[in-house]
Parts: C-alpha cells; structure tokens; sequence
C-alpha cells in the first residue's frame, strides 16, 4: 500500500529519504546524520505499508500514532513527512535555520510530530499514553514507536513497559533501532545490554527480531504482530547498522556529532545517487 501525496504517488523510497536527510544536515550544518540514517527503513516501512495517515490532515481523528523516542533521529521523519505532503520543500531547506520550525531535536509543533522528545526515554511514556488512550475509546487506532538502544538504558523505558503491559496493550508497537552506539561510545561501553529481546519477554511482551534495513523483514514481522490481539505489547529488535547507506559513515560514531561540509557532502551525496 502507498500514501498519496497530492497527485503524487509516494513510495517511501530509503534512497530518497537519506539524500533528503543529507540536505538537510548540510543545509542546517548540523548533526546526528548517523542516528538517522540508522532507522530509515524502519520509518519507510511504516509510512508505507502501516502507518494510516494523511500528509494533508495530519490531525486527523483515528489516525495511528507515530512516537520517535530517539527523537535526535528526527531527520528521517521529517524526510517521510515531506513525502508525505506535511513539509514543503522550502521549508526542509531551511531546516535548523533562524526561525524554522523544524529543530534538531521533535517537535509537536511540527504537523505529523506528534510528541516533543529527545529527552531519552521520554517518548515511550508518551506512546504507552496513547495507545492507553484508543483502548479507553475503544477505537482500533495503533501506536507506533521508535526507541534506541542506547535509550533504553534509562529508567523510564522500563517503567513505561511495565505500564503497557498492565494494561494489556497490544496496540504499543515499540521498534528498537539496535545499532549498538549511542552518543559517547558503543552500548556495551556504556551500559551493557545483554539479550535486549529477552529482557522486553520478561516484561510481559510478544518480541520478534529483524533485519532493520530489511524491508520485507520488517514488513513481515508488522503484519504478523498487528494479528497478535492477545494483550501484550509488541517488540521488534531491528539490528541496524549506524550511517547505513554511506561507507565512511557506517559503523563510525564519529558521525552522532560530526558535520558535513562541502567535501563530505559530495561524497555522501555521490555513494547515495550510485546505489540508486
């Protein structure tokens, strides 16, 4: 299933999305290219094939929710927002420049953002919230978010999957972008996470495990979960590769903070317009 953008047919294309992420970051002269570029499948999957919403009428009532918890990763949303007919070009181009609305971090003043994060852990609470929200209304809307595995060190995560699971949330889909890095380091430099699937079991929840740059993978697992209306929340583990899509990128946490400029731009821009 495509959205429709206006006459135009969107299709999420990965390839699009992180060219449309790299003119951003240069535009802006900013950072977190690398945490971006990590969960572009992830989001196009979604925005795709799952997520009902209209780029139009971003507001509008029954849509499904989409919450990004590791909201520095907020370029490949606006990126699907702008296909999605929410964001005009010129204001992508204007990104974290002097008066925009579009910052570095998400931001609920942005139509189809739903929740301003970036405080790490912050936005799964809300999501919980959510789809608390549709249960008690009994509509069939679904909540979607996307966390880091570096976030998931914090308290609140925990907390707020304990909650989704007291209260039988079966429609909190929770997407952990597991590319093993977070700002200062690897994960298991900072705080170890062991066996990040089995630890989401334990509190209560249905867990699957996949390719996050695999889109059939994803596809697949979203189509079997959303069949899973027993009660528990649903996890998937996406392994993800940090600045995927960009050789001197990958794997490199230099790129959490590093800047473009005209030379790396070019090169970036080069590798991603090859792969097409």
């Amino acid at each position: 299933m495509e959205q429709t953008a206006g006459n135009v047919m969107t299709t999420f294309d990965p390839l699009q999305v992180r060219r449309t992420v790299l003119r951003m970051a240069y535009a802006g002269s900013t950072v977190h290219i690398g945490c971006a570029f990590s969960i572009v499948e992830l989001l196009t999957v979604l925005y795709r094939s799952h997520l009902r919403f209209d780029g139009h009428d971003p507001r509008a009532t029954g849509r499904d929710y989409l919450v990004l918890s590791k909201g520095h990763g907020v370029m490949a949303q606006y990126a699907c927002l702008h296909e999605s007919g929410c964001l005009s070009a010129e204001e992508m181009q204007r990104y974290f420049g002097d008066g925009t609305r579009l910052k570095g971090l998400a931001d609920a003043h942005v139509p189809g953002i739903e929740a301003t994060t970036g405080s790490l852990g912050h936005g799964l609470s809300v999501a919980a919230g959510l789809a608390l929200g549709a249960k008690l209304g009994k509509t069939d809307q679904r909540c979607y978010t996307v966390v880091g595995d570096g976030e998931i060190n914090e308290g609140t995560i925990w907390e707020a999957m304990l909650f989704a699971a007291q209260f039988r949330l079966d429609n909190l889909f929770v997407l952990v972008d597991k590319n093993g890095f977070q700002a200062m380091g690897t994960t298991d430099e900072v705080i170890a996470l062991g066996d990040v699937g089995g630890k989401f079991a334990a509190f209560g929840c249905d867990v699957a495990k996949v390719d996050g740059h695999d889109e059939g993978q994803i596809d697949a697992a979203l189509v079997s979960m959303k069949a899973m209306q027993n009660g528990r929340p649903k996890v998937i583990v996406a392994n993800t590769v940090k600045g995927k899509g960009v050789s001197f990128m990958e794997n490199d946490n230099r790129w959490h903070y590093t800047r473009l400029d005209a030379g790396t731009y070019a090169a970036a821009m080069a590798e991603l317009e090859g792969a097409a």
